[in-house]
């Protein structure tokens, strides 16, 4: 089980300026976060953000947001309370024409774009923000990769703790090598050599 970057999102959450200094490795954790969003954006795979009560603890890493298509400004701790899975499934297109007029069993179903139901999630505090949106996402039926170098909390304990809950919710655990390299899928790739770049 590999993961496609054609069906892959990617979700950072959190990563705020008045946050990080606070995380334990939060350079190292935010320095992957960085690399995910560049393989990501080289690779066409969307990339989203949250930020939590963004008044109070600030905007995302710059560098970070602006990699973002958009950025989730949310007051609960889980960004799928306040409509990340709305972003992250696009919505049934209108019938056209007069199929409406149609008995429902000759109506044909709504088109819907391509769904990519794979969700890449990383992001700060792990144990609350990152869980509590990784296991909102889960119970809606995305499938849940958690990219465990780029996610941190202010103590190791609290961060590891996390993880075994979400291992235990169904969650893949991977790392941003793990992520970039099966995004890829071969060294034949046309981005290969502008990930390697990224990673080493």
């Amino acid at each position: 089980m590999l993961l496609d970057a054609n069906e892959s999102q990617l979700v950072l959450v959190d990563y705020q300026e008045r946050l990080m200094p606070a995380i334990h490795d939060g350079a190292a954790v935010l320095a992957n976060a960085r690399r995910l969003a560049e393989v990501a954006r080289l690779l066409e795979v969307p990339v989203w953000g949250t930020e939590q009560n963004p008044s109070r603890l600030g905007a995302n890493d710059a560098a970070l947001r602006a990699l973002c298509r958009r950025t989730l400004a949310k007051m609960h701790f889980s960004g799928a309370e306040e409509g990340l899975g709305e972003w992250l499934r696009p919505p049934a297109k209108p019938q056209g024409g007069n199929a409406r007029s149609l008995p429902k069993h000759l109506q044909k179903p709504a088109q819907q774009a391509p769904e990519r139901g794979t969700i890449v999630i990383a992001g700060c505090e792990a144990h609350v923000c990152l869980l509590q949106t990784a296991l909102d996402l889960i119970e809606d039926e995305f499938e849940v990769w958690v990219v465990t170098d780029a996610c941190g909390s202010r103590t190791e304990r609290n961060r590891d703790a996390a993880f075994d809950r979400l291992a235990g919710a169904g969650a893949e655990l991977v790392t941003t090598e793990m992520v970039a390299f099966e995004w890829l899928g071969s060294c034949e790739h046309p981005a290969f050599k502008d990930v390697l770049g990224l990673i080493k």
